[in-house]
């Protein structure tokens, strides 16, 4: 749902005149959380979170998609639309950022790779389970957007985490593994379908939530 219009901005603004609501979208600014996160969060009972949920989802504001790792999970995410309606939350500025996924071989490491092209904050990925290889797929359509992936390899989460970076999951399965708590970006995982497609819709997620958050750190990326 486009919030372009008159109307539908209307009905954004309508939806967001409740504290309950608005705080749910202040929640998901930087990231993805399931309905029973947001419940503890803001301390409400899970029914009254699923009116809201239910309500802003009418919206456009946001969408919701059943988790990769544990099925019982529901992870709720702003639509794009509302990120330019109200744009991002601010951050404190890293000293370094991580992205995980499972295998790292494709989500994680595009995300490595673009972050390089818009921030000169130090970063790496890893996996909590990491592959053999790049999915030839990722060198594909990282090529195709003028990034390098061909000498990349996968790597142990453990292994390049250091304790002070901001950590980022873009995977539910890497999220759900992890004993701390990182930020989640609930991004399909790409090679379940082996499509061109499928990859470049998560290089359209991956860029896009990466310009937002490069644009949150206060005191810019630099």
């Amino acid at each position: 749902m486009s919030i372009g219009g008159l109307a539908a901005r209307a009905a954004a603004y309508a939806a967001l005149g409740d504290p309950s609501r608005l705080a749910i979208i202040d929640r998901l600014a930087n990231a993805d959380l399931a309905s029973g996160e947001l419940a503890d969060a803001l301390g409400l009972p899970t029914n009254l979170i699923a009116h809201h949920l239910r309500v802003l989802e009418d919206a456009g504001l946001v969408l919701r998609r059943r988790s990769e790792g544990d099925g019982r999970r529901t992870y709720v995410t702003r639509t794009r639309a509302c990120n330019e309606l109200l744009g991002a939350g601010r951050l404190p500025k890293p000293h370094r950022v991580a992205f995980l996924c499972s295998q790292n071989s494709a989500r994680s490491q595009l995300a490595e790779s673009y972050w390089r092209t818009v921030s000169d904050i130090p970063v790496v990925s890893g996996g909590t389970h990491p592959a053999n290889r790049i999915h030839p797929r990722a060198v594909t359509v990282g090529r195709r957007h003028g990034l390098d992936l061909t000498t990349a390899r996968p790597r142990l989460a453990a292994e390049v985490l250091s304790g002070d970076e901001l950590v980022i999951a873009v995977c539910d399965r890497a999220y759900e593994d992890l004993d701390s708590q990182p930020l989640h970006w609930s991004i399909p995982d790409p090679a379940l379908t082996e499509s061109a497609e499928a990859f470049e819709g998560a290089y359209d997620d991956i860029t896009g939530r990466i310009n937002q958050l490069a644009a949150s750190f206060q005191g810019g990326t630099s």
